[in-house]
């Protein structure tokens, strides 16, 4: 892509991010989400979205596992220790440390050039899917136009919804690519304006695939660091880098656990 077109994407995605616009209707069942798909597609085709992403958007269908998860968020209101044993910790650590070794070379590259530790990004991975065990089953573009939808959190999602019409444009997913029920997508879950916007070709085939290793290791590097991320300070509670370890995710025992596996994986 251009430079041109980089700024562009990037300054629809900032638009977007900044103070969502929505006019179509937001609903809390299935029944008008037809309709305010047809609405959106104006909004998507003015922020930018082309035909293959419209298409993408007029099949999808409204995801009702989905909207259940949403609605049944119980793991982050676990003590961080019980939210520790239910994650795995001990077992993401011990397997952290394993793909550190195996794949020392990567993770000291991506250390030196955005300054984020391995064990940080392990810890996501490990959190996240598994370490790419499991990546969702739900269909990414589906499962987000239909968070737009819902008027629960319709401003948070209606820019990420964008975002994956835009990465299908793109050819980098499709209205079948499947993800987490909250729309994320590949070995660390990124919601789709995240990718769209923080995705790095790390391994180098000229396209940005987060469903690829490399290219999702890299891109979890670069958005911490574009989110303030301080080489050689630390992460743990109260150090510099904890605050930006939120911005991957807003619950607390979420953030204290990658702090702790973290280290734990480094040291």
């Amino acid at each position: 892509m251009c430079f041109a077109k980089k700024l562009a994407v990037a300054g629809v995605l900032s638009a977007l991010l900044a103070s969502p616009v929505l006019a179509a209707q937001c609903g809390n069942n299935a029944g008008g989400f037809n309709a305010w798909k047809a609405a959106f597609a104006a909004e998507a085709q003015r922020a930018g979205v082309k035909q293959r992403g419209l298409d993408a958007l007029a099949n999808a269908t409204y995801a009702t596992d989905t909207i259940q998860a949403d609605r049944n968020q119980k793991s982050f209101k676990y003590s961080l220790d019980k939210f520790m044993q239910v994650r795995g910790a001990d077992t993401i650590v011990s397997q952290g440390r394993k793909r550190k070794a195996q794949n020392a070379g990567l993770y000291s590259a991506l250390e030196q050039q955005y300054g984020v530790p391995a064990g940080v990004l392990l810890a996501i991975h490990g959190m996240e899917t598994g370490f790419g065990g499991f990546m969702g089953s739900s269909r990414v573009v589906s499962a987000i136009t239909t968070l737009a939808y819902d008027c629960r959190r319709s401003d948070f999602f209606t820019p990420h919804a964008i975002g994956a019409l835009m990465l299908v444009d793109r050819g980098s997913i499709t209205s079948d690519t499947k993800g987490a029920k909250h729309g994320e997508l590949g070995h660390t879950q990124f919601l789709p304006g995240n990718a769209l916007r923080y995705g790095v070709d790390g391994n180098g085939d000229g396209r940005v695939d987060l469903y690829n290793q490399t290219d999702a290791m890299t891109s979890t590097a670069n958005f911490l660091r574009k989110k303030g991320w301080q080489p050689g300070q630390g992460y743990q509670q109260g150090q510099p880098n904890f605050a930006v370890i939120k911005q991957w995710n807003a619950a607390t025992v979420y953030q204290q656990a990658i702090a702790i596996m973290g280290a734990k994986i480094d040291g």
